[in-house]
């Protein structure tokens, strides 16, 4: 009798533990605490631009003003057209008043049909309304991207 109820005993602790721990729990909804933490972060929409047998897909990465960079992630296709350009040459990031530089492209080569990087730029302050980002000379068009901030 002794050992069944030594049994009964570990045979419950083990299913008690079992509940506990490996209970599968809700996901949580964001609280008042961390809803402002989600409301800064911005998702920002993917733009693209078909011309000229081109397709330029353009998705900001980061634009927050705490960013000491904002960047770009570029996506460039074609099979006609060769992807030769120099990406900090030939794009331009501008606001109501002023044209800003790439300070540097981190991707493909120049050469191809299919490239991508991230065009990155110093962040405009303080933040404007809108931006857009502008790419001369790839297959001789001029494409433009704009975000609302």
């Amino acid at each position: 009798m002794n050992k069944a109820i030594t049994t009964f005993v570990l045979a419950l602790a083990f299913i008690g533990g079992f509940l506990i721990f490996y209970n599968p729990k809700p996901a949580s909804s964001p609280t008042e605490n961390n809803s402002e933490t989600l409301d800064t972060i911005q998702k920002w929409e993917s733009k693209i631009d078909e011309q000229a047998s081109v397709t330029v897909t353009v998705t900001p990465s980061d634009l927050s003003l705490e960013s000491k960079e904002w960047k770009f992630d570029v996506v460039l296709n074609t099979h006609s057209v060769e992807l030769d350009q120099d990406m900090t040459n030939v794009a331009v990031l501008m606001d109501d008043d002023k044209e800003y530089k790439p300070l540097r492209w981190e991707g493909a080569p120049a050469g191809g049909h299919h490239r991508e990087g991230v065009l990155v730029f110093s962040p405009i302050t303080p933040a404007p309304k809108s931006i857009e980002l502008k790419i001369t000379g790839i297959a001789d068009t001029v494409r433009t991207f704009n975000w609302q901030f």
